[in-house]
């Protein structure tokens, strides 16, 4: 084996959890190998909002999110990966919702993390459009972030390989060979690396290579519908807008202490709970307004049964809901589509180690672009055995 194809580490998927796994492993001075199985990122890591928003988030994760965005922006810094801080705000349309963000505010008080009470004239002002006869009050988080994420991933992949990071596409991995002391990995095309380290974090691989372990893990799939208006004409929308029932579902809410009371009131019958929507905006660099999302679930192993089709009747509900909380200049819609995001039933993330050097990480879900960055940092220590600097 020539030097040229041996590695500190190979991480085998170019989605954001594997490339922030490389990116933290080139910051410790290792050798690193990035393989995607595409000519680009094809998945959740560009099927989604862009929004980094650590206020989502329970406690763990939030201290994920939070090193995320120093992350983010450290890097905008030096590369322009279409960082944008712009905030996030949370929109409460009722006494209940309400008093959710009167819970979180206290919260991350204690917690240190900066969050602002706006009243609804505040909000009113500050957000054009928004229907006085939806909002009754908002929680601003200044320190929030936004990307563009088909531009950000590329854009960081291409920062990386100025810092040494070696990017293989159209490498489809077939095998994983354990040996003494290091790893083969064989893509398709008969290219073999070697590792002292393989961590894949990519779910198709992982079914691909470890199709036992695959089925028996608890891993469930969710599809997520998104939508993308025509720019909309002399329009800004400030920040990320989270609404009443993203309060309603986001698990750092969880832990305000009325959370169980208002959940067990709620109608279990509803169309949103039916298709887990909660409706979100973010204006998108081009002036157009993202607007969703939705929420289907089936396990992995039979990820065929949320079809490979739009359900338009998902769409047309969350334009219907959209319409009731802001007044946009235009609903026209020039793209939909949908992301898959695994997660995993009984952990955070789905973890495994094969023959001490071969780690599974994925199943990081909903969570992927907010705390990618901040868990990625501490897995490479532990995989590793390495110390912060």
């Amino acid at each position: 084996m020539t030097m040229e194809n041996k590695y500190d580490l190979i991480v085998v998927g170019g989605g954001i959890l594997g490339t922030f796994h490389a990116y933290h492993a080139i910051k410790k001075g290792l050798k690193v190998a990035l393989l995607e199985k595409d000519g680009k990122p094809q998945g959740a890591t560009v099927r989604n909002f862009g929004q980094v928003v650590p206020s989502g988030m329970d406690s763990k994760w939030q201290l994920y999110g939070r090193e995320s965005l120093a992350i983010y922006k450290n890097i905008q810094s030096k590369f322009d990966i279409s960082v944008r801080q712009e905030g996030s705000v949370y929109i409460a349309s009722n006494e209940e919702e309400t008093q959710l963000l009167l819970e979180l505010n206290a919260i991350n008080l204690a917690n240190a993390y900066p969050s602002k009470l706006l009243t609804q004239g505040e909000c009113l002002e500050k957000y054009p459009g928004l229907r006085t006869d939806y909002v009754k009050m908002g929680l601003f988080f200044p320190e929030e972030i936004m990307v563009e994420p088909r531009l950000m991933i590329g854009r960081l992949q291409d920062y990386l390989r100025e810092l040494g990071l070696e990017i293989f596409f159209n490498k489809t991995v077939i095998e994983c060979n354990a040996l003494t002391n290091w790893v083969q990995v064989h893509s398709t095309d008969n290219t073999t690396l070697s590792g002292t380290k393989v961590i894949i974090c990519n779910g198709s691989d992982f079914k691909n290579l470890y199709p036992n372990r695959f089925a028996e893990s608890d891993l469930v799939v969710s599809k997520l519908q998104m939508m993308q208006t025509k720019p909309q004409p002399n329009y800004k929308l400030p920040s990320s807008v989270l609404t009443g029932l993203s309060i309603r579902r986001y698990e750092a809410f969880s832990e305000c202490p009325s959370y169980s009371a208002i959940k067990a009131r709620e109608n279990h019958e509803s169309l949103e709970r039916k298709w887990g929507v909660h409706i979100l905006f973010k204006q998108a660099a081009d002036g157009s307004v993202i607007i969703g999302d939705s929420h289907e679930y089936a396990p992995a192993s039979r990820i065929e049964e949320l079809g490979m089709d739009l359900n338009m009747d998902i769409d047309h509900f969350i334009l219907q809901e959209a319409k009731k909380i802001f007044d946009l200049p235009t609903y026209r819609i020039q793209n939909r589509w949908y992301g898959l995001y695994s997660q995993c039933k009984s952990a955070d993330i789905y973890q495994q180690t094969i023959d001490r050097n071969i780690h599974i990480v994925t199943g990081i879900g909903g969570k992927g672009m907010t705390g990618s960055a901040g868990f990625a940092k501490e897995n490479i220590n532990s995989i590793f055995n390495l110390q912060d600097a």
